[in-house]
């Protein structure tokens, strides 16, 4: 079912970006698809509500009267909302909760000399605008994992967008409007897609323009985030979801075939990438997906995402190879089947998230592991973070030099600014140079 790539004879320092051009990946033409929603972009940038809602009908088959869901209907899908599914989402909640409060940096006073004090100061942003897919599948999760970092960060003003659902008379998801609630999350809007990301950037009837979009999507989202970024900020430009698993001769191959599936159920664009060094073990997971696929709900999208170009088997000569691959790949999720996995995983540099061992898989990060599953696609995990209360702050550097610190430093900066040919800088501390001491106080 899943081909196979044999790195087995690739030479001994091979680099990075020659194992890089050996991997699958999938295609994701973002330039093409910023053609397709930049006239969506413009339209909301030029008619505000109106838009938004012409082109929810268009999209969704949705006619809306407002863009806002209201609080009843946001009360009444928490009240409908099943005790075990409350249970589960209170739970990722505290969990999320707790790591995001661990995480959350604090304000850094240093004095560089007597008198001389810089300050970094972490300042939240003031308005974010949380995007949430609802397209193959209602992705609830999506709005614990945008929705708890922000509120640790202290972001005063959230707004929340996901595409209305003509099973539910044109509100959003039930369950969606639900973890809503639970989070006290009260701006909502049963907007979707590039229209969506539109409206925070510009705003549109009740939305104000936000500062920040954060959220995944589709490869239309992902055009709308790069055109306005000169509007606002934005958290990446996140592809479809991809795994990679590193495993030996030691991985069970049902948990292996298992996890590869559960991403893969996401989207037929989804990568499910194995490496390993045991050919038998790539054969005992081939077994297992022509065993598990059938069985499952989604066998038609996954059975494309398995078979299709970005999905792989790749075999490496031992775990050492292994490694120098997983980096290059830069997955943004990494799982380790092997034998003592915390010191392997402790040597990965390149990726969104990494499940160690064979009772950490990707599904439990998706939801209750504590972390964040907004991560880097694409390979960006090379130079990117996923989401966290970090995403939701700014650090701001305060400076404070009193009279006696910049007389003794000032010299310098006239010699800096003479070195560059910016003589006026320089006489912006010259001149205060020249006042006679102490005569300011």
């Amino acid at each position: 079912m899943i081909r196979r790539t044999d790195l087995r004879d690739t030479p001994a320092g091979t680099s990075r970006a020659q194992y890089r051009a050996l991997l699958p990946r999938a295609p994701f033409d973002v330039e093409a698809a910023v053609a397709v929603v930049r006239p969506i972009v413009d339209d909301v940038r030029h008619r505000g509500a109106d838009a938004v809602l012409d082109a929810t009908e268009r999209f969704d088959q949705v006619r809306r009267d407002t863009l806002a869901v209201t609080a009843d209907e946001i009360s009444a899908a928490l009240e409908s909302l099943a005790p075990d599914v409350r249970e589960a989402l209170e739970e990722s909640i505290s969990r999320l909760r707790t790591t995001c409060e661990a995480e959350l940096e604090s304000d850094v006073v240093t004095e560089v000399a007597p008198g001389a004090r810089v300050e970094r100061r972490i300042v939240p942003v003031g308005r974010v605008g949380l995007y949430v897919p609802g397209g193959l599948a209602p992705l609830v999760s999506s709005v614990i994992m945008n929705t708890v970092p922000a509120q640790v960060a202290g972001v005063r003003s959230l707004a929340l967008a996901t595409p209305p659902q003509r099973e539910f008379g044109g509100a959003p998801h039930p369950t969606v409007l639900a973890a809503c609630a639970l989070l006290g999350v009260e701006e909502v809007y049963a907007v979707g897609g590039a229209q969506a990301i539109a409206m925070f950037a510009y705003g549109a009837g009740p939305c104000e323009p936000v500062d920040l979009v954060t959220g995944p999507g589709n490869i239309y989202v992902v055009a709308a985030k790069r055109l306005v970024q000169s509007v606002t900020g934005i958290d990446s430009e996140a592809g479809p979801t991809e795994i990679a698993i590193l495993a030996d001769e030691t991985a069970d191959p049902a948990f292996v075939a298992a996890d590869l599936i559960s991403q893969a159920e996401h989207d037929p664009l989804a990568a499910a990438v194995l490496v390993t060094p045991s050919t038998a073990l790539a054969e005992a997971v081939d077994a297992e997906l022509a065993r598990q696929v059938p069985s499952a709900k989604h066998d038609e999208r996954i059975g494309i995402a398995l078979t299709s170009e970005q999905s792989a088997t790749v075999l490496v000569r031992d775990v050492e190879q292994g490694l120098d691959v997983v980096n290059a790949y830069a997955a943004e999720h990494l799982e380790i089947h092997t034998a003592d996995a915390a010191a392997v995983a402790a040597r990965v540099e390149n990726a969104g998230a990494v499940f160690v061992g064979s009772w950490a898989p990707v599904s439990l990060g998706d939801y209750t592991a504590g972390s964040n599953h907004v991560l880097p696609t694409a390979g960006c995990a090379c130079h990117s973070s996923g989401l966290s209360v970090r995403s939701f702050c700014k650090s701001m550097q305060v400076v404070t030099y009193d009279e006696a610190a910049l007389r003794e430093v000032g010299p310098k900066v006239v010699v800096l600014a003479e070195a560059e040919d910016l003589p006026s800088h320089g006489a912006a501390v010259s001149v205060r140079l020249d006042t006679p001491e102490g005569s300011l106080s």
